[in-house]
């Protein structure tokens, strides 16, 4: 079968544009090719610095035929309805067809369109998907033409079975003819095919596949860094991009001058990463970045790149004087100093500013810390500097480096390790890769953070929605769990979330008073005093500390911990996922209540996952379901809940004696086993019910004809519930 190949040719398109114009072109071709009823072998697009590429091996050259049957109004139908029914068809009344149903005679239209050669086809569709590509940002750039591109458009190639499709778009009309490298190449490149195509281009200086390029660039790094006794530090990001602007990658090697490199190492990477895109280099023997990058360049030199390389460490020379200087003059003043001047830097409207989040964090880094048994005293300080770096001139150059740099600041002005440690590690996980903090104080810290950032948005409503999650608090609870759970911390979440609420309800209130202030000159006079925002701010606080706010403090309480600590549940089960733990099995035990400490939490999960996976938790579970099913319907009967009270000189069947004691003895057993948390020897007590619980549905009828005996032993099923729900609410099992 025929392919299409389609190039658009155009100035240099961002890097980070180049991936999902090459997926959306790929997606609207498909689409609208499908919508016209087409099936192909394969279609792949190709991105680069300068063209967007698409190939569809084996296109059908025609469209199918289309036979379709329309059914129309009955034939004694309103003449309005049978108008409607021809303008729809475009057919007569002469042309329908009468079919008869059991309804009556009906009209019938049989449409029959023959299939169009496909370069018409592809002439008509082509255009339109140029059009309705999403580009993140676009530009008009011919005068008196409303057609936006990423960049000017500069040619179209477009050929089907090696033969030109025509068309335009945007004043510009489809040919055969492309071009290769801006420098490297002269002339123009006729191509018919793309596997012609490709190697022309490739004659040409210009390497298709971002893929080729980026295993070009890794490999040509990695061998001039063994040049000279180095190793590449990986970058995947950085090689992604870089991909995208070279079509003819060459990978030269340059210089740092010896005054930058008592800069953090950090500091000297971001800088060259973000402003040059060069890659770091380090000593492979002691692990420390070495004073030399490499650099992508997009031309093959006649001096082996030595002027390349050479500009290259002229601007880099720059570029580092100026992080150098922030470096210096962000020593001049100590994390303490800063603290002061978060006040005013709003975090968020309804929550306060960065020094009311501090205060918040501050307090709940202590109370964590004290509760694992570190030392409180450390961790207040650490979580009282966590983000005074916000304010250093390196931080406001490379957010990124934000927490990395109040750990160097922090050694400079002789806090403790653990102090700087914290205050690099609160952050963490930034990632499903990254590593959380194992130390007491940064752990404390970075649980403080998180919660804060958690209970703070929920009490102000902020929750995620669908795919929307601007405050990142997905990020921040599966952070929090995987801490929680990596270091088997035993906390109790409601137990530690009642206070921070507290704060932040009154820094909420501070922050509306100080809103409602700002709006009038008499109210800005009394902001400009500080006497009398402090006189605010104690005022509030002497509220919230009144018999008058305890009502108030359940109230938040409720508010905020059911709803977060479903929204726990949802992030544990994403945390959990991988290591093959059940969703149903999670929510089953959340349903129970009152469970808010996680590692007891999932050690509860793991042993109902494995007792459902023998053959007594397989049949318990059967036997649950068969005596949930009766009480539900026998309940709605009723109009009432049994509530296992069974009265046993009413049992009269061998084996409903035997599972009444047995339930007896599991209840004792079960709760016994819970209170030590030895949740297997739960499962075992419950999976001796397994025997007495078939043989009690092999023999005995529950809904006998007799009131009080079917009460009864509703009331038995009823206690066969209640025991099982102590372990974990089973109606929530799937299976």
């Amino acid at each position: 079968m025929p392919d299409l190949l389609l190039e658009l040719f155009s100035e240099e398109i961002p890097a980070r544009m180049q991936a999902g114009a090459a997926r959306d072109l790929e997606r609207l071709m498909v689409g609208a090719l499908t919508d016209r009823g087409y099936l192909f072998e394969g279609i792949k697009a190709f991105a680069g610095p300068r063209r967007l590429t698409l190939a569809i091996a084996g296109l059908p050259a025609k469209q199918k035929d289309v036979r379709e049957e329309l059914k129309g109004p009955k034939t004694d139908a309103p003449q309005a309805a049978l108008d409607g029914f021809l303008k729809k068809t475009g057919l007569t009344k002469d042309q329908l067809k009468v079919e008869k149903t059991p309804k009556g005679d009906v009209y019938m239209a049989v449409i029959e369109r023959a299939g169009r050669e496909t370069p018409h086809v592809l002439a008509e569709i082509i255009p339109e998907v140029m059009a309705k590509l999403p580009w993140p940002k676009s530009m008009r750039w011919k005068s008196g033409s409303a057609v936006r591109w990423v960049r000017p458009l500069h040619s179209i190639l477009c050929t089907f079975d090696g033969e030109l499709v025509p068309f335009s778009f945007a004043g510009i009309s489809s040919g055969l003819h492309t071009r290769g490298h801006r420098f490297l190449s002269e002339g123009k490149i006729e191509a018919k095919r793309f596997d012609d195509y490709a190697q022309k281009l490739k004659a040409a200086h210009v390497v298709l596949e971002a893929e080729e390029r980026a295993a070009i660039i890794f490999e040509g790094v990695k061998q001039a860094a063994f040049v000279h006794g180095l190793e590449m530090i990986p970058d995947e990001g950085l090689l992604a991009e870089v991909s995208g602007l070279a079509e003819w990658p060459v990978v030269y090697v340059g210089a740092i001058q010896d005054e930058f490199m008592d800069v953090p190492a950090e500091i000297l990477q971001t800088s060259m990463r973000t402003h040059q895109k060069y890659f770091s280099l380090r000593d492979p023997k002691t692990g420390k970045m070495a004073n030399r990058f490499a650099l992508v360049a997009n031309m093959v030199a006649k001096d082996g790149g030595k002027e390349i390389v050479a500009g290259n460490e002229r601007v880099l020379r720059a570029r580092l004087s100026d992080a150098k200087f922030f470096w210096d003059e962000d020593r001049k003043h100590s994390l303490e100093s800063r603290v002061e001047k978060l006040r005013g830097i709003v975090f968020h409207a309804e929550l306060g500013d960065q020094y009311d989040r501090i205060a918040r964090i501050e307090w709940l880094a202590e109370e964590i810390a004290n509760r694992m048994g570190g030392d409180h005293s450390v961790a207040a300080r650490a979580g009282r500097l966590s983000k005074a770096d916000l304010l250093s001139g390196v931080v406001g150059e490379f957010p990124e480096l934000q927490g990395v740099m109040g750990r160097y600041y922090a050694l400079h002005d002789g806090e403790d390790v653990r102090v700087a440690d914290a205050i690099r590690d609160h952050y963490k996980p930034v990632g499903p890769s990254d590593a959380v903090p194992v130390d007491v104080v940064s752990i404390a810290v970075a649980l403080a953070d998180k919660f804060d950032t958690l209970l703070g948005f929920f009490f102000i409503e902020e929750k995620p929605t669908g795919s929307k999650d601007p405050f990142a608090l997905r990020r921040a609870a599966l952070g929090a769990i995987r801490i929680i759970l990596e270091n088997k911390i035993r906390l109790s979440l409601f137990d530690l979330w009642w206070k921070p609420l507290v704060h932040i309800d009154v820094d909420k209130r501070f922050a509306e008073e100080v809103r409602i202030l700002s709006q009038t000159e008499e109210g800005l006079k009394k902001l400009g005093m500080e006497e009398e925002v402090e006189r605010l701010r104690a005022a509030i606080r002497e509220y919230a500390d009144s018999d008058e706010y305890l009502d108030r403090r359940g109230e938040l309480q409720d508010k905020v911990n059911e709803a977060l600590l479903s929204f726990f549940a949802d992030r544990l089960k994403v945390a959990l996922k991988e290591k093959g733990i059940r969703h149903d099995l999670i929510d089953a035990v959340f349903s129970i209540g009152h469970e808010d400490d996680l590692v007891r939490l999932v050690a509860r999960v793991e042993a109902l996952q494995a007792f459902l996976k023998t053959d007594d938790g397989t049949n318990l579970l059967a036997g649950y379901k068969r005596a949930a099913n009766i009480l539900k319907v026998e309940e709605k009967k009723d109009g009432k809940t049994f509530i296992s009270e069974v009265t046993e000189k009413l049992l009269s069947e061998p084996t409903e004696k035997t599972l009444f004691r047995a339930l007896a003895a599991a209840r004792t057993a079960v709760t016994f086993a819970l209170e030590k948390e030895d949740f297997a020897a739960a499962m075992q007590q419950m999976a001796a019910l397994r025997g007495p619980v078939d043989a009690f549905f092999e023999a005995v009828k529950v809904n006998t004809d007799d009131k009080q005996v079917r009460e009864n032993r509703l009331n038995l099923l009823a206690s066969l519930r209640a025991t099982l729900h102590q372990v974990a609410d089973f109606s929530k099992i799937e299976g």
